[in-house]
């Protein structure tokens, strides 16, 4: 059996705040909503995708109750296919109070991980041309070009054991998974 990632659903208090907040920085499209069942009194669910061939990747039940952040996934990660997304976002995540955005490279990714307005842990990322050994990170500078972020990824993780291009790595992969 071969699986493919579909979605994830995770618990909400506030309803709106947390729709306006994947909507319009993170650019998901409500798909669908309503009730979780028929039954009365039943939460609401929310349903968000950005491809237009899923119904949702991403759905939100709208029945939290507990004030503390989340401690049960610590996050969901999102891949871009730009660099600038990454550094877009940064700086757009940067101007919203309460939001904890910390810049960390693996080596492999340019990542931003950040907290949503409930606590809940989101990395966005944007592969770079290289395969490194996890786990590791260091931070990285989200002001800096494409050009010099590469450069900087180069020369902080070429002595790492294994750093070797990306295909190098998954073409074998490829052939033992197929």
């Amino acid at each position: 059996m071969k699986l493919s990632w579909s979605h994830a659903v995770m618990y909400v208090r506030d309803r709106d705040k947390m729709i306006d907040f994947y909507t319009q920085v993170l650019g998901f499209v409500v798909t669908d909503q309503g009730p979780i069942s028929p039954a009365q009194g039943a939460p609401q669910i929310v349903f968000m995708s950005q491809q237009p061939e899923e119904h949702h990747q991403l759905a939100m039940v709208c029945n939290r109750r507990d004030e503390a952040a989340s401690n049960s996934t610590h996050h969901f990660a999102f891949r871009v296919a730009e660099f600038a997304s990454v550094t877009s976002l940064a700086g757009t995540l940067n101007g919203i109070e309460g939001i904890k955005v910390a810049p960390l490279s693996h080596g492999n990714t340019l990542s931003i991980y950040f907290n949503d307005p409930e606590g809940n842990g989101l990395e966005v990322f944007w592969d770079t041309p290289w395969h490194v050994p996890q786990p590791q990170g260091k931070p990285w500078d989200t002001s800096l070009s494409e050009a010099s972020a590469l450069d900087w990824v180069e020369s902080s993780f070429a002595d790492e054991k294994g750093f070797v291009p990306r295909e190098d790595y998954y073409e074998p992969r490829r052939q033992g998974i197929q």
